[in-house]
């Protein structure tokens, strides 16, 4: 008799993961949704993550584990899709965590709305160590236009989504030179490689997408993803939008000054949370030169931006921090 398929499939990508793994394994682990497989994508590490998932799936027979040489994140995700079984499929990524009730939720959700593509939650922020910053992801959740993904992105990160496998199939293609499986995510992309997907999906298909309540992802926020070089981050952002405007001209035209005015917007809050204002300041001006919208759209975050790159300037990233933890402490 053939096995029956799961109701979902879980994609973990793991490249070089051991520190991280064994948690996100154990929150995955834990879902109260039973009905569920987790397809770890080896991406061709080169310490002892390998082993690692070996011990998950010889324990556990909902895990498999899926080999492959290095293909980047956007690789080891397509390579879990085309692995998955389950007819809704949820990603996380091997540092991030998921909170028991989080895939019990997405699947009541896809469940109730035929044509929803993508589920989502917002999510909260953990540092290094696993510990929660204070810091939260609470994205709109309703009415999601490709106004909002272009401009906002309110999925927010790789381990918030489950997406109906129907979707997902939608978005497949075979670009040329591919011979194993296609395509979902974009591979020649090693950031926007999320929001690219996304905006593909509400420019090209009828699926809709919509949030739930709740921070039910732990997304961690390490050092050196705070410090990365935001350049190459505005350069990937901007190939997204050259490689996606010729299915949507006249979208693109409308809407890519106030979309570039919020991304840069969002890259000087990554420069402060570097600590690097001189940055964060660059970022700010080329936002205003964009578009004034996130002023008077969003005037809270864009003055606290403001606020925080004068501190930085000012005083210091340890003036900044110090001023950071009494404001959380406050809220608290």
């Amino acid at each position: 008799m053939p096995e029956t398929c799961p109701t979902a499939t879980i994609v973990v990508p793991a490249y070089n993961a051991t520190a991280t793994l064994p948690a996100t394994m154990a929150s995955l682990l834990a879902q109260t949704f039973g009905d569920f497989e987790i397809v770890l994508v080896e991406d061709g590490a080169t310490d002892a993550t390998p082993a690692m998932c070996a011990d998950y799936a010889a324990a556990d027979r909902r895990v498999r584990v899926v080999r492959q040489a290095n293909r980047g994140l956007a690789g080891a995700r397509n390579t879990g899709i085309a692995a998955a079984r389950g007819r809704y499929v949820g990603f996380c990524d091997a540092d991030d965590l998921w909170l028991p009730g989080k895939l019990a939720a997405h699947v009541a959700h896809l469940d109730a709305i035929p044509d929803l593509g993508i589920s989502y939650s917002g999510s909260a922020m953990i540092d290094a160590a696993g510990r929660r910053t204070g810091h939260r992801m609470t994205p709109k959740l309703t009415g999601v236009t490709a106004s909002d993904v272009f401009r906002r992105n309110p999925i927010g990160n790789g381990s918030a989504a489950v997406v109906r496998a129907g979707a997902l199939r939608a978005l497949a293609f075979m670009p040329t030179g591919e011979t194993v499986r296609p395509w979902v995510f974009d591979e020649t992309f090693r950031q926007s490689e999320d929001i690219e997907c996304w905006l593909r999906l509400v420019l090209t298909t009828a699926w809709r997408i919509e949030g739930i309540p709740g921070h039910l992802t732990l997304y961690r926020v390490h050092g050196a993803g705070l410090s990365a070089d935001t350049g190459a981050q505005y350069a990937s952002w901007e190939r997204m939008v050259d490689k996606l405007g010729p299915c949507a001209p006249a979208f693109f035209a409308a809407e890519a000054p106030v979309a570039r005015a919020f991304q840069c917007r969002y890259l000087a809050r990554r420069a402060v949370s570097a600590g690097d204002g001189t940055a964060a300041l660059g970022w700010l001006r080329r936002a205003f030169a964009a578009s004034s919208v996130p002023l008077w759209r969003d005037p809270g975050r864009t003055l606290v931006t403001l606020g925080a790159t004068a501190c930085l300037l000012a005083f210091g990233p340890a003036a900044l921090r110090r001023a950071e933890a009494a404001l959380l402490s406050a809220r608290t």
